[in-house]
């Protein structure tokens, strides 16, 4: 398709007013966090509700509540005050490759987090406070998460930008905390943070959306393909490029067909 910057504009423009709505909450992972008005309870629950975020989403949002669940539905109070006894009851939790030593040990490490490094927003500031960068902020954050003990196979729930993930969980993450539009879907609670420095998170079905539109060349789904797509967003709205993410993955999820140019 060829589209004219303005026609391609006032596409994004349009899809992502429509899919950054409330109504479409309840069928996104982002409904977990929205269970809480507590920003610890909020930051927690969406950082797990985005490690499960994979797979059809009926599914992550039933996983989800069932995770919630079994904190007693007061994830930062669990994380603080859970016993040994207590968090041994997500021994048995799986969603896909999520197993309970891996919900284990993201509890045990939230605790840390949480009682010396003054919580997830404080650890994910350290590294964007160096350079105002979103990858040195998640692999710093990453550095510290998994600073403690651990399964190797469990790193992989965090996939690390060094290495050229697309880090697409966590970059949804920082959007949900980050962005601040006053529309009721994203959270916008940690303020330190620009908009205008953050990604674009990418999947199957913004990715395909991104190429159809000649927003992205880079065939494979990596971190320099976030990168790639940000910066053309960029030049649509270099304040906050990532509200266009409603517009790729609304579209991708929910439409057969792209309008033509």
């Amino acid at each position: 398709m060829n589209f004219t910057h303005q026609q391609l504009f006032d596409l994004l423009e349009e899809k992502a007013a429509f899919y950054n709505n409330p109504e479409f909450i309840e069928k996104d992972p982002i409904s977990i966090p929205h269970l809480f008005t507590k920003k610890e309870d909020i930051e927690i629950a969406g950082f797990l509700a985005a490690t499960l975020a994979w797979g059809q989403r009926v599914t992550i949002i039933n996983k989800s509540r069932e995770l919630i669940s079994r904190m007693d539905n007061s994830p930062y109070d669990f994380v603080m005050k859970a016993s040994e006894k207590e968090i041994g009851t997500l021994a048995s939790f799986v969603h896909r490759t999520f197993q309970g030593d891996d919900c284990m040990y993201f509890v045990h490490t939230l605790q840390q987090i949480y009682s010396k490094n003054d919580g997830l927003e404080a650890v994910f500031l350290e590294g964007y406070h160096a350079n105002q960068r979103i990858k040195e902020s998640i692999s710093l954050f990453r550095e510290i998460f998994f600073g403690y003990q651990h399964l190797h196979r469990t790193r992989k729930h965090v996939p690390d930008p060094q290495k050229g993930s697309a880090s697409k969980r966590i970059n949804m993450y920082l959007r949900w905390m980050i962005r601040d539009d006053n529309k009721g879907v994203d959270f916008g609670i940690w303020k330190n943070f620009k908009t205008s420095d953050l990604l674009c998170p990418l999947d199957l079905h913004s990715g395909n959306v991104a190429r159809k539109l000649g927003l992205l060349e880079r065939k494979q789904d990596d971190w320099q393909a976030v990168e790639e797509l940000t910066a053309n967003l960029h030049l649509f709205d270099p304040v906050d490029p990532v509200k266009y993410d409603f517009a790729l993955f609304g579209t991708g999820v929910n439409e057969k067909s792209l309008p033509n140019s």
